[in-house]
């Protein structure tokens, strides 16, 4: 049986389920659906008399759907900035406080991409690899190593 993702089996298929007799294992297997659905659709007959599928109510509508042009005129006028860049310019400019995971998400439904500035990653990645720990100072550190008496 071919089903995919967020889409309720057929009708047909429905029908066919709920007039079978027998326990859930053997009709999920006739049918090729799992025990679960059999078990749901039943329970729906039963509880409400309905053969239908419910409505699905798990769509969440997009968070800056409204903002697709600006934010669209926004990369492409500053097409090096990061997420948290965007994301504080959202902020700013229109009052809508979100993640750097929602802006990738949502970008990514526009179907705009924002290009990886290798150069700027490179440079942060060299600093934040010479930077000391807080508290601790390399030169101590490396002393204070030496001077114990370790195996």
């Amino acid at each position: 049986m071919s089903w995919r993702k967020g889409q309720a089996y057929g009708q047909d298929l429905r029908d066919r389920v709920l007039a079978a007799p027998g326990v859930l294992r053997e009709v999920a297997e006739r049918f090729g659906v799992s025990q679960a659905y059999v078990c749901r659709a039943r329970a729906r007959c039963n509880k409400l008399g309905q053969t239908s599928p419910g409505v699905q109510c798990n769509h969440m509508p997009l968070r800056l759907q409204a903002l697709e042009g600006a934010l669209r005129e926004q990369v492409a006028a500053v097409p090096a900035q990061t997420l948290r860049e965007l994301c504080q310019w959202v902020r700013t400019e229109h009052g809508v406080e979100v993640g750097t995971t929602t802006m990738h998400k949502t970008l990514g439904r526009f179907g705009v991409t924002l290009k990886k500035n290798h150069f700027a990653r490179s440079r942060a990645g060299a600093a934040r690899r010479r930077a000391s720990p807080p508290g601790l100072d390399s030169q101590t550190t490396t002393a204070a190593c030496r001077s114990a008496d370790l195996p």
